[in-house]
């Protein structure tokens, strides 16, 4: 692997610190508090600064995987600013659920969802603060104890959920209806193990300034093999489709390695 594409996300860090790190501090000075989740305001502010970037760079691939694909009751893992709201058919996705912790971003995503006409006075919006681990919150959320989502979209969110394997278990036999698509754009970690050596030896540094988010998540591999018991207590994966696919043009020597994926949750009776 080439030492500037090792060393490249110095380059997305300096730009970070150059956009959110007074910023930050000018809130720090303010609400001193707020220094128990500084790392949370931090991205609050360079997300602010470079998520309509970051959108664009992608937005050929996230069109065709969500516009296609999203349908009814839509849970969106870590929503940010709405950016995936524009990827969303209107015609197709009847309620847009939100969960993004970071309740800095809250009041553009709320806008956002409005444009597209989705409101919390008519029930077709839902904002949640929660993360996207805490399962039964969002059940409650969506007045249910039963699977009540169609469709789960991801877009770079997943890596920064705590103990995100256990959480994307619960996410997929509690939340998702059988039948439900689990719909995601994520960076992962990569299969060439010169790239992984280093996404794991940036991953504990991205992190801090990062709100949690890490370069060396397998997500796409933790997602392929969740498993389920169905009814006769036999073990299989809750999988009756899976696709993935890697973005077109993108070199394999990046530490943000991206995949994108289409998986459909089988249907039939499973026991958690």
């Amino acid at each position: 692997m080439k030492l500037a594409n090792a060393f490249g996300l110095w380059t997305e860090l300096n730009f970070a610190l150059q956009a959110a790190l007074i910023p930050t501090l000018k809130d720090v000075w303010q609400k001193p508090t707020i220094i128990s989740h500084l790392s949370r305001t931090f991205m609050a502010h360079v997300w602010i600064a470079f998520a309509s970037q970051v959108d664009a760079n992608a937005r050929t691939v996230k069109r065709e995987l969500f516009l296609p694909n999203a349908t009814g009751v839509v849970l969106d893992i870590g929503a940010g600013l709405g950016h995936g709201i524009q990827y969303l058919d209107g015609s197709k996705v009847t309620k847009y659920v939100a969960v993004e912790p970071n309740v800095r971003m809250h009041p553009e995503l709320r806008r956002a969802a409005a444009d597209a006409g989705y409101l919390e006075s008519d029930g077709t919006l839902i904002i949640l603060g929660c993360g996207a681990e805490e399962v039964a919150t969002i059940l409650e959320s969506l007045d249910s104890t039963i699977p009540a989502v169609d469709t789960i979209t991801s877009v770079m969110s997943m890596c920064s959920i705590p103990s995100a394997e256990e959480a994307l278990r619960g996410l997929v036999r509690r939340i998702l209806k059988p039948g439900g698509q689990l719909l995601f754009y994520e960076h992962v970690l990569s299969p060439r193990k010169d790239v992984a050596w280093w996404q794991r030896l940036w991953a504990p540094l991205w992190q801090i300034f990062y709100d949690g988010c890490r370069l060396d998540c397998p997500t796409d591999i933790w997602i392929d093999e969740i498993t389920d018991v169905d009814e006769h207590g036999e073990k299989l994966s809750v999988w009756s489709e899976r696709k993935l696919w890697g973005v077109p043009g993108e070199t394999e020597e990046t530490v943000f390695h991206h995949v994108l994926g289409k998986f459909v949750k089988r249907g039939g009776k499973m026991l958690d």
